[in-house]
């Protein structure tokens, strides 16, 4: 049995899945398999994977389903998942030459009963890293902490225990909507467990045209019970009061793009949400007048 899953959820990707596979044949640590969820691709996806298949350069396994979103095809992986560890790294994503044998390294040397995962860096192509470095001196920590305590920006990579990733619920299928914020199913792993911190870089990232980090604003247009649900989370675990509003403003604003009118009743900071109403009222607006639904 092989210790980690590199698992990719791809969606008519094919023209540019192969730099991720270029990277993974190149790692200096082969002790992964790469688990590939074609989440309802109608390109030629299926073929391209079943050449590299053919190949046996590495072990590759190949899940499709009816498109889901990328929350679904989240859901999907960690439910195929048998190795002890494991990360994800998107479609337009690659991975440097080391980063296996670094996590790897990491996780032999410092794992235990108490540990859900690592927690390293991103970086893009001409080598810059997304956002900041993790704290110096700062060995192991909550994600939330990260962010919230000690004010790291930018996207992060994490790699997960499966055994504790599969504790916890699924994330929601929401009829016609085909995103959930990843981040939540985090935050309820970060009220039982911490990560260790890896400053290294584990993953380079490249944010395509057609990507959800780019389209944020119509995301939240056609995905509101989907960011309602996230906001819950994010609200009743946030840290600061500032940052319980700034999630109750936008739990508000989804919960009213979803005509969702018992948002008081069902919030996990009614006080909060209360107060920002107003504001969550003007977010609404903001996205209805610059979005387009459809």
């Amino acid at each position: 049995m092989k210790t980690l899953t590199v698992f990719t959820p791809t969606f008519n990707r094919a023209y540019c899945l192969d730099q991720c596979y270029d990277s993974l044949i190149k790692q200096t640590n082969q002790d992964f398999i790469w688990l590939i969820i074609d989440d309802g691709s109608s390109d030629n996806t299926k073929e391209l994977v079943n050449s590299w298949i053919k190949e046996h350069k590495i072990e590759i396994q190949y899940h499709y389903q009816d498109n889901q979103g990328m929350h679904g095809a989240h859901n999907t992986a960690y439910s195929l998942i048998k190795t002890d560890l494991n990360v994800c790294i998107d479609s337009d994503d690659f991975m440097p030459n080391n980063a296996v044998e670094k996590i790897l390294c990491c996780w032999h040397d410092n794992k235990n009963d108490h540990i859900a995962g690592i927690i390293g860096l991103d970086a893009d192509k001409q080598g810059r890293i997304i956002g900041s470095k993790l704290p110096e001196n700062l060995y192991i920590s909550t994600v939330i902490d990260l962010y919230q305590k000690h004010h790291v920006v930018g996207d992060k990579k994490l790699v997960y225990r499966t055994k504790i990733i599969k504790q916890y619920p699924p994330y929601p299928i929401f009829d016609g909507e085909k995103f959930v914020p990843l981040g939540c199913l985090y935050q309820l792993i970060d009220q039982d467990y911490k990560v260790l911190t890896l400053n290294e870089v584990l993953c380079i990232v490249e944010y395509m045209p057609d990507g959800s980090s780019l389209n944020m604003l119509k995301q939240y247009r056609r995905n509101p019970k989907g960011f309602a649900y996230s906001r819950l989370i994010e609200m009743k675990y946030a840290i600061s009061f500032k940052e319980r509003m700034k999630k109750a403003i936008h739990y508000v604003s989804s919960s009213l793009l979803a005509k969702n009118w018992s948002f008081i009743s069902e919030s996990t900071r009614k006080m909060h949400t209360i107060l920002a109403i107003p504001f969550g009222f003007m977010l609404y607006l903001y996205i209805i007048t610059n979005t387009s639904k459809n």
